[in-house]
């Protein structure tokens, strides 16, 4: 027998641990994703590599703007991410104005060449679109993008915004760990091209991680961007250097496809989603697959078991068919077809779309529907006035077309390769017409929060920014949790068939696939679901916030506070 009063001191004892314990669980919350936000009241760069992040937020630090910012990550990016992008490649941007309250859109995606026809491919006994060598390459729209939104937004001298990227390139950097996996991945694709060999491969294989590498010849292409302006892309010395590239391996290019070129400035189209307004720009992109599949979405109530439930994922993937199937059926060029976006984008036809989701089966084989009538980086940029940059920038497929301009240290786009040779398509080729394109700027607001994000990787990116959206509106994770959560991607086998990454439960994987769905499982964190970023403004609060994916080998980085 134990003493009474032995007995009580235990029991007491035994109390005060377990209350003990309570307080230490209570003191050290738990959350169902890995990373904070960054939050200050100052500006904040979120990329997919922490140095072009960091040069972004110093470029703040000298008070630069959100553009002046997002031009210098963008320049560090191409150094450091040359496979995903680069001055041979494309952009798209989304602005918000702050003080104004105006949101703004740039299309700086470039055209074919006016001699590269479906009649050229065919008379060369080519009968699909290439998606490498010289006849997938279009005009290369990123730097004069920048251009446009340095003219229009810029604080800082031109030049100035380069000194990070020219200073990387020309000395160079450790590679990081994702980065080499794409790079390890890209040796065959660049293969063919003696002049990519020598400057992407160094020692005839990729860098390893940690490797320095060094590309002098694009510190110098940059250094004359830099000091001469974009007119030495479009018109002089790194013109020439494309056009001699161009005739050398039997391509169309000729000089006035470069100086001809100009990016466009368009207006955003959006959607309404529950409560929220979400913005994408209008074609030639396919940010209206996006749009398109949140309505569809939004004809059922989100599930409460929530977002990687299998009725949740259900209506995803179904809503992502429906979209993707009329995309593919109607988008392109605005200036040579009529592209019906505004009855893509209306309820009623999203209602119509939506009935034909079955809650209990998976549909293999899904139409467009009836009309009345990657690789890629992405990077967000909040200054501390508020403004708010969205900006993407792809050369398409790893090294594009896996074509490198000589002695310039840059590879050219393969954009060309999105192009269809159907005649009848509204995305057939033709000479100086932009095809279809899937990198995709979004932004989206509610009340006093505004937010730009993205998340890159081709196809992937309508469906991903879908996801994303959900995340925040039906189940109010904040933009790091959001960015963070699970997702699937669409596959390349199409139909039924869903890559998925393995945090969603073991048994919601099972009952899909019982639903039909033939499920590609990967990961935990993998990198088919693309990269994002994202930056939000609380207009009241003046607070700011910041995230970054972690599937990417990047950060999202503040600006260090002013003296005072």
């Amino acid at each position: 027998m134990i003493p009474s009063a032995l007995l009580k001191a235990q029991l007491l004892f035994l109390a005060l641990i377990l209350l003990l314990a309570n307080a230490s669980a209570q003191g050290h919350p738990d959350r169902p994703y890995a990373r904070s936000m960054v939050v200050t009241q100052y500006g904040i760069v979120a990329t997919s590599y922490v140095q072009a992040s960091q040069a972004g937020a110093r470029i703040l630090e000298k008070g630069g703007s959100a553009i002046d910012a997002g031009i210098a990550a963008n320049a560090v990016l191409g150094v450091a991410e040359p496979m995903m992008n680069g001055i041979g490649g494309d952009l798209f941007a989304i602005y918000w104005d702050a003080k104004s309250g105006k949101l703004y859109g740039l299309n700086a995606s470039g055209w074919a060449p006016r001699a590269l026809t479906i009649e050229h491919l065919r008379a060369k006994g080519i009968k699909e679109m290439p998606d490498a060598g010289i006849d997938s390459v279009t005009v290369p729209g990123a730097v004069d993008g920048w251009a446009k939104l340095h003219d229009r937004f810029g604080k800082l001298p031109w030049a100035q915004l380069f000194t990070p990227a020219i200073n990387y390139a020309r000395n160079g950097y450790p590679v990081p760990e994702m980065i080499h996996g794409y790079w390890q991945a890209a040796v065959p694709w660049l293969a063919a091209d003696a002049e990519s060999q020598r400057v992407y491969l160094p020692n005839g294989k990729a860098p390893e991680i940690g490797q320095i590498f060094h590309n002098p010849e694009l510190a110098e292409t940059l250094t004359m961007i830099a000091n001469q302006g974009p007119g030495s892309f479009y018109k002089g010395p790194v013109a020439e250097a494309i056009l001699r590239t161009s005739t050398e391996l039997g391509g169309t290019m000729t000089a006035a496809d470069l100086s001809e070129f100009s990016a466009e400035w368009v207006e955003p189209v959006s959607t309404t989603y529950r409560d929220w307004k979400v913005y994408e720009l209008p074609p030639n992109g396919d940010g209206i697959a996006a749009l398109e599949m949140l309505n569809i979405m939004e004809q059922s109530q989100p599930s409460s078991a929530g977002p990687t439930s299998t009725a949740e994922l259900h209506t995803r993937i179904e809503a992502m068919k429906l979209a993707y199937a009329d995309i593919k059926a109607y988008d392109g060029d605005p200036r040579f077809s009529k592209i019906p976006a505004a009855e893509l984008l209306s309820k009623n036809f999203a209602e119509k779309r939506a009935k034909l989701i079955d809650p209990a089966h998976a549909n293999c084989t899904v139409a467009p529907g009836a009309l009345s009538g990657s690789d890629t980086t992405y990077l967000s940029v909040i200054d501390r006035e508020g403004n708010i940059l969205s900006l993407i920038q792809s050369n398409y497929e790893m090294f594009g077309s896996g074509i490198t301009v000589r002695k310039m240290g840059f590879a050219l786009q393969d954009r060309g390769a999105l192009f269809s040779l159907d005649p009848k398509s509204p995305n057939a080729l033709a000479g100086r017409k932009r095809p279809f394109h899937t990198i995709i700027p979004g932004f989206m607001e509610h009340g006093t929060q505004h937010i730009g994000f993205g998340i890159m990787g081709g196809m992937n990116q309508p469906l991903a920014h879908a996801q994303f959206v959900s995340n925040i509106v039906d189940y109010h994770m904040n933009i790091q949790a959001a960015l963070e959560q699970a997702r699937f991607t669409v596959s390349g086998k199409l139909g039924c068939s869903i890559v998925i990454e393995s945090r969603v439960p073991a048994e919601n994987l099972q009952q899909l696939t019982g639903m039909g769905h033939v499920l590609d499982i990967r990961k935990q964190y993998s990198t088919a679901m693309g990269r994002g970023q994202a930056v939000l403004d609380d207009t009241v609060t003046n607070i700011h916030y910041g995230a970054s994916d972690p599937r990417a080998d990047g950060a999202a980085e503040p600006e260090t506070p002013p003296n005072r």
